[in-house]
């Protein structure tokens, strides 16, 4: 997705990794969304990416290896990871002047897959005015020609 995303001149993608509430489920699924985020992470700052990631660093579910990723890195592409977000640990930011994930540009279009059809939290202020696209297909299945749908 990220290479299609640049070949569409796309030019900032968001990507709701895990959630603060994902980290309530059992251990090995926290060890799987944390492992899979920090492979992802380092792929796509191989691949160009200029990566930030988005979410609780204070707290012990946020993987080490990523916090270096809170200030933006890199010249490319914007991507942005939300790790270890909860909509009011981002919201609560603005008791001190600001959105905690105030770098992250206005959306213009959410895609969920698995049928989902509300926000779950992802970026509400971002999202005031994005457009949705649903497939009911899970992330596995999810095929180059259904994002190129969603663009259409």
């Amino acid at each position: 997705m990220y290479e299609k995303c640049k070949e569409c001149g796309i030019k900032e993608t968001s990507i709701f990794c895990f959630t603060q509430d994902d980290t309530k489920r059992p251990s090995i699924q926290k060890t799987a969304f944390s492992e899979a985020t920090v492979t992802f992470a380092l792929e796509i700052v191989r691949r160009g990416a200029a990566l930030l990631v988005v979410g609780d660093e204070t707290s012990a579910q946020f993987p080490g290896e990523l916090k270096e990723y809170r200030q933006r890195q890199g010249v490319g592409m914007k991507v942005n990871l939300l790790v270890n977000y909860g909509w009011e640990w981002d919201l609560a930011g603005l008791q001190n002047g600001g959105l905690r994930s105030d770098e992250v540009s206005r959306l213009d279009l959410i895609v969920r897959w698995g049928g989902g059809s509300r926000l779950s939290g992802f970026l509400p202020v971002q999202s005031v005015y994005a457009d949705f696209y649903v497939r009911d297909e899970y992330w596995p299945d999810f095929a180059p020609r259904h994002f190129e749908g969603a663009l259409a």
